[in-house]
């Protein structure tokens, strides 16, 4: 197997975790900031248990961590790499600027 293949079967569970809706929602929230799984509720209208499910499958990827703090869990990126390929990724959804004709 050569180096490519070799990487692209590491990435495949990544970009597989990323390409869920919501997951990718809730990793821009925590990308902007520490969350909780009520924010985290909060924000997306989802169950708590649907959100902890698509946590889980954040944290098996290792693209979040997680550290209790009282009664509750907070996620944060699992590390400051990830901020800049998050921000560069969403200035691909804003309006592109068109040249005067």
């Amino acid at each position: 197997m050569d180096q490519h293949t070799a990487t692209a079967r590491r990435l495949t569970p990544i970009l597989k975790a990323l390409a869920d809706e919501n997951r990718l929602a809730m990793l821009l929230a925590i990308a902007e900031r520490e969350r909780t799984v009520s924010e985290l509720v909060e924000m997306t209208g989802l169950s708590q248990t649907l959100v902890s499910h698509h946590l889980k499958a954040l944290r098996d990827t290792s693209l979040v961590s997680v550290t209790p703090r009282g009664r509750s869990n907070v996620y944060s990126l699992c590390c400051d790499a990830l901020a800049d390929p998050f921000e560069q990724l969403v200035q691909l959804t804003s309006p592109i600027a068109t040249a005067p004709v």
